[in-house]
């Protein structure tokens, strides 16, 4: 399949991406998502860091298509695994009540990296 080269704007920066021929619509929206998710985040004046910024986007963007119901086609040890169900408030053990340890460990191992302003829970 050909591969078809755009030039989009994220947070005002360009990139170059490759995307397969007729997939353009879907990789605008794609870009669309992440630069106003990126946007939101800056606006709100708590992280600075372009590259903080677009952690906790892509994590933000990561819950948003967990939440949404499993297709049917979903391997069924993912939809066993209870990620999504939207409980993500702080928690005394430090997962922020998230049911999988490993995704859990990842958001503590995120707060670390970030800090304080860039806490992600």
């Amino acid at each position: 399949m050909a591969t078809k080269q755009l030039e989009v704007q994220i947070m005002g920066q360009s990139y170059l991406l490759g995307c397969p021929e007729g997939g353009e619509a879907r990789l605008l929206d794609a870009v669309e998502k992440v630069d106003t998710a990126m946007c939101r985040i800056r606006d709100a004046g708590k992280v600075k860091a372009r590259d903080r910024i677009a952690v906790l986007a892509a994590l933000n963007l990561a819950f948003d298509v967990a939440e949404r119901p499993a297709p049917q086609d979903t391997p069924p040890s993912f939809q066993a695994s209870g990620f999504g169900n939207g409980d993500l408030g702080d928690s005394t053990d430090g997962t922020h009540g998230v049911p999988d340890p490993r995704l859990g460990s990842l958001v503590q191992r995120l707060d670390r990296a970030l800090g304080e302003d860039g806490r992600l829970l």
